[in-house]
Order: structure tokens, then sequence, then C-alpha cells
């Protein structure tokens, strides 16, 4: 992807194919071209923080999310693995864009709602568990740095199990997880980024802080 960074730095050449990969981006997400390039120059700033090979390492994106690169949190380690689009352990650029762009406030309701679902789905079944549920429940809880009794966790994820589990198989399935949000749109209130609205005049200020712990 060092090659894209050089389309920039050229007038804008339609003939240019690092341009015209722009172009598709902006044309299949929520960003302009112009924000692509802010994107891209985002994404240098991760992606060498730690590794310089303009990949972003999980370790890079524990450092931009949590502030410090060996944090263990289920919940920065699912969201890498989703904008890990190939699996093969590293954010690519087009990755990273298009996985933003769901966070978009004009990014598609539909998008919102099914990559919460994957986050949920931990084992990759296709179906939210009660013992998924509460692995993530308990993740949300230590980033917020709450403290909730065993007892009061177990009534929070079995009221939501209750509530979801419309077909009464002991599994949320995507179009019950649909339901669920209809019913609780503060489920993916977290899916939307305001500031991604207009990448070009604010960053996200929790990766640019460039005061971090080691």
């Amino acid at each position: 992807m060092r090659a894209f960074l050089s389309c920039f730095s050229l007038k804008k050449n339609k003939q240019n194919p690092q341009y015209q990969e722009a172009i598709i981006l902006a044309s299949e997400t929520s960003f302009t071209i112009n924000e692509i390039k802010a994107l891209y120059d985002l994404f240098k700033k991760l992606s060498n923080c730690i590794y310089d090979d303009s990949l972003i390492h999980k370790e890079e994106f524990h450092l931009a999310l949590l502030r410090n690169s060996h944090k263990q949190n289920l919940f920065a380690d699912r969201v890498f693995d989703l904008f890990d689009v190939k699996g093969n352990g590293v954010i690519e650029f087009e990755e990273f864009v298009r996985s933003l762009s769901i966070f978009h406030p004009n990014a598609p309701k539909e998008d919102k709602i099914t990559f919460a679902f994957r986050l949920y789905d931990l084992r990759q079944t296709g179906y939210i568990e009660h013992e998924e549920l509460k692995e993530m429940v308990l993740a949300i809880l230590t980033e917020s740095e709450l403290t909730l009794s065993d007892e009061e966790v177990e009534s929070i994820v079995n009221k939501t199990m209750m509530e979801a589990d419309s077909k009464g198989d002991g599994k949320i399935d995507q179009e019950e997880w649909k339901e669920l949000v209809e019913k609780n749109p503060a489920l993916i209130k977290n899916m939307t980024l305001p500031y991604l609205k207009d990448i070009t005049l604010a960053f996200p200020s929790f990766i640019l802080n460039t005061d971090f712990e080691e």
C-alpha cells in the first residue's frame, strides 16, 4: 500500500491506477476521495507506530484503542478480527477503510446491525449463545470500568436472552438480533462515530493521542 500514498502526492491523474483504487473505495464506502486520503494519513500513523511495514498489527490496534499494546481486551480483539477481513493477522488499508466505513453516520443501519451481531458471535457459528453474550457483557463492563456482581451480570444476560430468543432454542440468530436491535437501538449506538462524517477536519482523538503507555 506504499504506492497508495504516492497517488495523492501526484495531481489527480485519472489514469493513475492508485487513484482509480481511491475512486472505487469512495464509491463503495461512505467516504469521499479526500477523506480516503485523510484516512491513509491516519492509517500510516497507526501502521508504523510499532512495526514499520504499513500494516496494522494487533499490538498497534491495541495501542490505538487502549493506549497500551499489551493490554488484553476481548472487545478490541473482536473488532480487530472483523477488520482483518482476510484473516491474515494484519489490517491492510482497504480493509481499514471498508470496515471503518460501517461506523460512518451515513452507513446503512443494516450494516451496523450485522457488524454488531458478528462482534458478539465469538465462535463464528452464526448464533449468539448465552456464554458468548456473557463474555461480551463482562468485556464491556471491564472497558467501562464498571463492576457488577456475578448475579447481576447473569441477570442481564438471562433477561437479554429471554427477550431476544423468540424461537426458544437457547441462542440468538441474525433475525432475532435484528428484532432485538429494533426494540433497543442503544445496542448499536457505539456503531456510529460522528467525527467520521468529516474525517478531513477531525481524526478520532483516541487514535491520535500520542501519550501512550508502555
